[in-house]
């Protein structure tokens, strides 16, 4: 799978060059791999702040949202991890994603939706499956694999709208125009796919219940089907982050799903499962799933409570 990302990786660099290079030459394609460079670096910076914000997350602590936190401790300590950030995401789709350059500059963020719609196992599994993204990089691999396919984007359409006269062909630009921002969303949308697979097994192992994250990815696919989520469509570039695709108007494991099809991740979670002997354990406690006057698994009185007042 690493060997898989990176050729996927080199991709969509050469084909970025080969934009570059098509739409203005040599010039051009020098061009093309310096935005590639100057975009990357802002998006290894600042990428988990322009998500966080984006969705208007907001960063709990011990005091505020407890459960949740120790919940994230416990299952960083199981996967060797420095403690990452937690926030809070006031939004009833439910949903999560992790963020951050690195395993010492990362985040995990969950909605109030999936709070509100999983058992504590479940969440657990799902917060492991976050912190498998953290351990494994992934969440720095998918900001250069979006960057780099927006930029491709950007740099082809701004080519064939503003080049010279001295570019190839017509014809050449209108094709880079069209061909390039679809070759590169496959590439993309392929490298996603596949370290979802790894995540859900690796969580997996670091809360020790494949079951219970396989019961969590079907809860969620049907909230996300029921529930709109505004910001994310609003942002649709962050979309690939979330364990499942927030995005409206999901279809089946095809080269344009931005994550492999919920039915084949809880096939492969149940085969893992049987190779484990792994079984749902006994509910231990934990959260208070009432949509209204209850107290929230954050530390406040239903949906309205909490840190976000």
């Amino acid at each position: 799978n690493y060997v898989r990302t990176a050729m996927l990786l080199a991709a969509l660099t050469a084909l970025f060059g080969a934009i570059g290079y098509l739409l203005g030459g040599q010039g051009g394609m020098l061009l093309a791999l310096g935005f590639a460079a100057v975009t990357n670096l802002f998006a290894y910076w600042n990428s988990d702040k322009l998500a966080l914000r984006a969705h208007g997350a907001v960063e709990v602590d011990e005091r505020t949202a407890p459960d949740l936190v120790q919940m994230v401790r416990h299952l960083a300590e199981r996967a060797q991890l420095p403690m990452p950030r937690v926030y809070l995401i006031d939004n009833p789709q439910p949903n999560a994603f992790a963020t951050g350059r690195n395993p010492e500059n990362a985040a995990v963020a969950a909605t109030t939706g999936i709070l509100h719609l999983l058992s504590y196992e479940e969440l657990e599994g799902v917060m492991a499956h976050e912190l498998a993204h953290i351990k494994n990089r992934d969440t720095l691999i998918m900001t250069v694999s979006a960057t780099v396919a927006g930029a491709i984007s950007t740099i082809a359409q701004f080519g064939f709208l503003f080049g010279g006269r001295d570019r190839p062909n017509p014809i050449v630009a209108i094709g880079a125009a069209i061909l390039a921002p679809l070759a590169a969303m496959i590439i993309q949308m392929a490298i996603i796919r596949g370290r979802e697979y790894e995540a859900d097994r690796i969580g997996a192992e670091i809360c020790g219940r494949p079951l219970s994250l396989a019961s969590a990815l079907a809860k969620i696919a049907g909230g996300v089907a029921r529930v709109p989520n505004d910001d994310a469509e609003r942002h649709p570039a962050t979309a690939p982050m979330f364990i499942i695709n927030p995005l409206s108007g999901q279809g089946v494991d095809n080269l344009f799903s931005t994550h492999p099809a919920t039915e084949n991740r809880i096939a492969a979670l149940q085969q893992l499962a049987a190779a484990m002997g792994s079984f749902p354990g006994p509910a231990r406690g934990g959260f208070t799933n009432t949509p209204g006057g209850g107290h929230g698994p954050w530390g406040g009185a239903g949906r309205r409570g909490g840190p976000w007042g």
